[in-house]
């Protein structure tokens, strides 16, 4: 998967409630969403209601979008922080 991460509030044209499957892998902290029709992961959302963060599936984005996109690296020792 490529992510790339919005705000709740930047988002639109999700799945409406229904039209996609949810997995929450181990039951933990994030449910996984996949399209009904062809399978594919969209997006992913965090159960806690107080994090605003949402990933989204960046495979499913036009090319243009994905190259017009600043590309972070996060440090990779769960601290959330970026390289950059």
């Amino acid at each position: 998967m490529l992510w790339v991460y919005y705000d709740i509030a930047e988002l639109t044209g999700l799945p409406e409630a229904g039209a996609d499957h949810v997995y929450a892998w181990n039951g933990r902290h994030v449910d996984f969403h996949r399209c009904r029709d062809c399978g594919c992961v969209t997006h992913w959302a965090p159960r806690s209601a107080g994090r605003q963060t949402r990933g989204i599936n960046a495979r499913l984005l036009p090319p243009a979008v994905v190259a017009a996109a600043r590309l972070r690296h996060k440090d990779g020792a769960g601290t959330g922080r970026y390289l950059d």
